[in-house]
Formats: structure tokens, sequence, C-alpha cells
């Protein structure tokens, strides 16, 4: 994951509300993290059955910077793998932001 950036493949059945919910959230983060420009959202979402489907890729700096600040957490969420953890990771933040999104792991 770390050294080059990665995307996040975010779904949801409410695209105007949760990608507005997700800009906001890794806004927050950034923040947080003391970063400007860490990421970048897809502006055109895909649409299929009911659910649309965007990305987010998460810049290496800032990656680097959540691993500073959420490595604790990161290592402590549901998964074997750092990427399952990161996905449950960044799955239950947007949650607790009232996200009703589904979050998979694109490339990284």
């Amino acid at each position: 994951m770390h050294g080059r950036p990665t995307i996040l493949q975010i779904a949801t059945t409410n695209y105007e509300t949760d990608r507005e919910i997700v800009t906001k959230t890794m806004e927050e983060i950034q923040t947080l993290c003391g970063l400007k420009e860490g990421f970048l959202i897809e502006s055109n979402a895909m649409e299929r059955f009911g659910w649309a489907f965007f990305k987010v890729l998460i810049k290496t700096e800032l990656l680097s910077e959540m691993d500073l600040k959420y490595g604790d957490q990161i290592s402590k969420t549901k998964g074997k793998k750092i990427e399952e953890k990161f996905v449950t990771f960044m799955t239950k933040f947007f949650e607790s932001k009232n996200a009703k999104v589904k979050v998979k792991l694109v490339d990284a």
C-alpha cells in the first residue's frame, strides 16, 4: 500500500449524498494529517442496477500520514492483511459520518 497511491472504489445507492459525505470525510482526514490535496475523487459515477460506483485516489503522502496518525487503529481493525484492515477502517470511518457505502480496494 505504501510507496504509491491507493485507489478505493466506493459503491452507494445514494450517490449525491454519500459522495458529499465521502468528500468531506476525506477532507477531514487530510486536515487532521496536516495536508492539502492528498486525494482525488472521480467526478463521474458509473451506475448499475441501482448502485453508483466512484473512485477515490489517496495519494502516497496522505497514506503515509494516515499510517502515522491512524496506524494503531488500522492494525487493530478486522482483517488478515493490511489492505483488508485499511478497507475496513475506511468503511467504518465513512459509516461514522453516516455514509452508507461499500468500500473495495482497486489498487494498492
